[in-house]
């Protein structure tokens, strides 16, 4: 197998052109030539298939969304023998047209397999998606379900937010906590949305601070971490003890707050805990779970054996696509069994959580 993941792709936008280094193979022979993609199923045997995945803003080493695409890919490298895999960063504030570029690229270099992390590439894979109807693309947290050689990967966010929400209930002792986004999307109103609703559904006295760090179109919100410090320093300010970001890489800022302010913390679509370092780790309870990483694992397995579809997956806490990290034991000692209970009302029915 060619190991490519370390080698970094760069994508620079300038006077419309781009210029991408896509990483040098081992084997310069190599596999791959356009896939056998398109409708449902399409592929071959994973030895065959060439991947590339374009992380979205902030791009791998977020400790969030990124970064769990990128263990997505590493799975797949390991697990399933494939050909060939890359992975190629976003610059910061480029322009859709960039994104377009990153994808016909991986389209043209002959990748089976093209996996776009995020919403902002929705309009870029629209366009470029039509033109290559043996290669088959994903995306995450987008719904396009109009394209036979795409698949949507699509999360229930408003669950695994609600679980935030009992859990920075039950651990506030000032009751007043509160949220940190991005910036202010459908998407991430999904995140507060939950979280609120998980809030109030264990104390609707608990008072709830709310900030959006940036406005679409400016989607800086997601890689700012010293704004995500000095919002949760001032939440923290106001009274708040628990605080839940849905930031991506300027929820490394929100983390950095709670530690000097010995405050409480809930990551969001990685494990936190886990990349927290040593002093943090005290202060981070637990993390809403969004399983990209499996999502994208399980896309390329369904090529790889000829069973992909297009049109929207769905994942949520029935089937494990979101859930609640609980690698704190001490903080689980004190609120796993509500955290539980909640979860299993959830997938019963018992508690419907409202995506808005």
């Amino acid at each position: 197998m060619r190991r490519t993941i370390a080698a970094r792709g760069a994508a620079v936008a300038a006077a419309g052109t781009l210029a991408l280094a896509l990483s040098a193979c081992d084997d310069p022979g190599g596999a791959g030539g356009g896939g056998e993609g398109g409708g449902e199923g399409g592929g071959g045997s994973a030895s065959d298939l060439r991947v590339g995945l374009a992380y979205d803003i902030g791009g791998r080493g977020d400790k969030s969304f990124n970064d769990s695409a990128y263990r997505g890919l590493q799975r797949i490298e390991e697990e399933l023998g494939v050909a060939e895999v890359n992975d190629l960063e976003p610059s910061k504030d480029e322009p859709d047209s960039a994104k377009v570029d990153r994808l016909r690229l991986m389209a043209d270099q002959d990748y089976d397999v093209v996996i776009a992390v995020g919403f902002a590439y929705a309009e870029p894979l629209r366009e470029v998606a039509p033109d290559y109807p043996d290669v088959r693309f994903a995306i995450i947290d987008e719904e396009i379900d109009d394209l036979d050689n795409v698949t949507s990967l699509v999360f229930a966010e408003e669950e695994a937010s609600f679980l935030a929400g009992v859990a920075a209930a039950h651990t506030t002792e000032e009751d007043h906590v509160g949220f940190i986004g991005g910036v202010q999307t459908p998407l991430i109103e999904k995140f507060e949305s939950g979280f609120t609703a998980g809030v109030e559904h264990v104390d609707d006295g608990i008072e709830i601070e709310s900030q959006y760090l940036s406005q679409p179109p400016d989607m800086g919100g997601f890689q700012d971490p010293a704004a995500g410090k000095s919002a949760a320093r001032s939440q923290y300010d106001a009274g708040a003890d628990v605080i839940y970001h849905a930031s991506g890489a300027s929820g490394n800022g929100v983390l950095e707050a709670a530690e000097e302010e010995e405050k409480y913390f809930i990551g969001v679509d990685s494990d936190q805990y886990e990349s927290a370092t040593d002093a943090q780790k005290p202060y981070v309870i637990t993390s809403a779970m969004k399983r990209i990483d499996t999502a994208v694992f399980e896309f390329v397995s369904a090529v790889a054996e000829g069973e992909a579809e297009s049109g929207v997956q769905r994942f949520d806490l029935s089937d494990g696509g979101v859930d609640y990290a609980d690698s704190n034991e001490e903080a689980m000692g004190e609120i796993g069994d509500e955290l539980e209970e909640a979860k299993q009302q959830i997938i019963d029915g018992e508690i419907e959580v409202s995506s808005s």
